[in-house]
């Protein structure tokens, strides 16, 4: 009897390490592909948010309505460039995350040109919002606070993990130099004794 309940705790304990192992390994997959899968989320949901908003029956009427919110383009009204800005801006941040290598990442053009459209971005959803709520003329929808509640947490998000990406990279070639530094003087020293 001893001998079962050793082996159903040795494999309940297998089991908890094994499930500890897959955790960890998916948490280090999300903060490894943090900035790719923060640009296809700031795509993907503001315009989920704003075809919510819309919320046409059918797929016919959805583009009619969305060539209307084109055509009749106002500044003060359409809600249309919050999903277009979130696009352009998820597509500027991946193509130069995808551009850097470990230097790019670590030292600037990464985080400044992330920062950079994060700001402009902020800035332009930030006014649009005070035209949008601030005039009073309309009503809006809890959709509408969400796109731009959104988009403007997106658009820090995208700060935040450009920040965290170029620390990581800091630390990967402080390292790699620190090793590249002791290999060095390792066959220095080699060579030293070698000729000695």
């Amino acid at each position: 009897m001893g001998f079962l309940k050793d082996e159903r705790s040795n494999r309940a304990l297998r089991g908890f390490k094994t499930i500890f192992f897959l955790v960890t390994m998916i948490i280090s997959f999300l903060f490894f592909s943090a900035p790719i899968l923060l640009a296809v989320a700031d795509a993907l949901l503001p315009a989920a948010l704003l075809s919510a908003s819309l919320s046409s029956p059918s797929a016919f009427s959805f583009f009619q309505t969305l060539n209307s919110h084109f055509s009749n383009y106002d500044f003060r009204y359409s809600l249309i460039d919050i999903p277009l800005v979130s696009i352009i801006r998820s597509a500027i941040v991946l193509c130069v995350y995808g551009m850097c290598d470990g230097p790019g990442l670590s030292r600037g053009p990464y985080l400044g040109i992330t920062t950079v459209c994060s700001v402009v971005s902020l800035l332009f959803v930030s006014i649009k919002a005070s035209y949008v709520f601030g005039g009073g003329s309309r009503g809006f929808t809890a959709a509408d606070v969400a796109l731009f509640v959104c988009s403007l947490s997106l658009a820090v998000a995208h700060v935040v993990v450009a920040y965290r990406t170029s620390c990581r990279e800091r630390r990967k070639l402080l390292v790699y130099k620190i090793d590249i530094e002791a290999v060095s003087l390792l066959s220095t020293m080699i060579k030293i004794l070698q000729f000695s």
